[in-house]
């Protein structure tokens, strides 16, 4: 029947409405096209990188859209975010020595490779002579702080950013402040929180803490923190919620887990396990979503805790134990950045990458090319714009003009597939 037309009063007609649509692509050795379901069109892209995908929107309007909707992006961060080998994992390094800078790499590299290549990157309102440092990470986004004055919603992946409004907060002198970053998934929003703090009259703590919502793009205060005085650390998101180490009194070595919902805005505590016996320093993190804390015992040993099901006390768990390498008095473990199924941990120790193997208990130094010193290092996912389902109409991201060159190709594109 090639070539023939069918009626419409023909049978064939009817039947041909129940066929699936298809899309077709072309293969390079004989010029014939393949028919593939949307679905299965959906499981590959899903699976590419982030840079294949921003220029295959340029392929067709129906790409685009399919690169462009909420449930790709959802679909491709997730299947990122649990990818086994790490593919789409990066490490972003904050340098200032001799100058500020942040320097990106593959953790990918890192864990399986000999040699992994370090590379520049530019960073919003990046100045060698302005500190900058890494707030938080979430679904891609990374929130940075330049000096005192500037913040930043930015994606490496896209080269997008988000300039926030001030905060505009008057405190007496001395004050100190202390930022975290994390997602509400109920409101479908980014959020930053701001606690600044200072001690008055007779060593009385006093707080003022606000929130920052990309949805409204606003910054609004909230109830004063609760749960102690907030040590100087970033909080760490996990769960929907936003977790700060806090102290009952300015000599009190220990510390609580104090909690913030990102949608309630309330207040709570996560209970801690019983470490053990001895004097111990500890540090709170995270590892694979899940709140971790790492209780280093006199420079000796450090024992890794994971909290692997939130709310739940008795879910803490000893998932290893590391001992120490080289001269254990000189520096502390960091909080473990990530963990192969294998077991293999990557840590910061001093400012050197370490990969711990319980399994054989040895240590590598993964070797990297053009690093030198740095302060600390973060792990983010590569990600497509999730921002874009959070932002109100009316707000706009800077992008860099190669990008803007690649959305304008693809609008041309788009045009002439209409």
């Amino acid at each position: 029947m090639d070539g023939d037309r069918i009626s419409s009063e023909s049978p064939m007609h009817h039947k041909s409405k129940k066929i699936k649509t298809t899309h077709q692509i072309e293969t390079p050795e004989d010029g014939e096209t393949l028919n593939l379901p949307p679905e299965i069109i959906m499981e590959i892209l899903s699976r590419l990188p982030v840079k294949s995908l921003l220029k295959f929107r340029c392929v067709s309007k129906s790409w685009l859209s399919l690169i462009s909707s909420s449930q790709f992006i959802k679909t491709h961060l997730k299947n990122s975010t649990n990818n086994a080998i790490l593919s789409s994992h990066r490490l972003v390094l904050t340098i200032c020595n001799p100058h500020f800078d942040l320097k990106l790499c593959s953790v990918q590299s890192l864990m399986f490779e000999h040699l992994t290549l370090v590379s520049d990157v530019d960073y919003p309102k990046k100045n060698p002579h302005r500190a900058v440092w890494i707030v938080g990470s979430c679904n891609g986004l990374i929130c940075i702080a330049i000096d005192e004055n500037d913040m930043f919603l930015w994606n490496p992946s896209t080269r997008t950013s988000k300039k926030l409004p001030p905060a505009a907060v008057k405190m007496k002198q001395g004050f100190y402040y202390i930022w975290g970053f994390g997602y509400n998934e109920f409101d479908d929003d980014y959020k930053v929180v701001g606690i600044f703090s200072v001690f008055g009259n007779g060593c009385v703590y006093e707080s003022v803490v606000k929130v920052y919502s990309l949805r409204t793009n606003s910054w609004k205060r909230i109830e004063d923190f609760k749960g102690g005085i907030p040590l100087d650390d970033s909080g760490k998101f996990a769960s929907g919620k936003l977790h700060f180490p806090a102290t009952q009194g300015m000599l009190d070595s220990k510390w609580d887990i104090v909690s913030l919902d990102l949608k309630s805005e309330v207040y709570g505590i996560v209970e801690q396990p019983n470490y053990g016996e001895g004097p111990f320093d500890s540090s709170l993190g995270v590892l694979g979503g899940c709140i971790c804390v790492l209780c280093d015992y006199q420079k000796t040993q450090a024992d890794l805790w994971v909290l692997k099901e939130y709310g739940i006390k008795e879910s803490w768990t000893k998932v290893v134990t590391i001992p120490y390498i080289d001269d254990p008095g000189k520096y502390l473990y960091s909080h473990p950045l990530c963990m192969l199924p294998n077991g293999e941990i990557l840590l910061v120790f001093g400012m050197q990458l370490v990969v711990y193997n319980p399994k054989d208990n040895c240590f590598r130094h993964p070797e990297t090319g053009n690093l030198g010193p740095f302060l600390e290092a973060d792990i983010y996912v590569e990600s497509l714009p999730v921002f874009s389902r959070a932002l109100k109409p009316g707000l706009e991201w800077c992008c860099d003009q190669d990008l803007l060159q690649q959305e304008m190709e693809s609008q041309i594109i788009c045009k002439s597939d209409d």
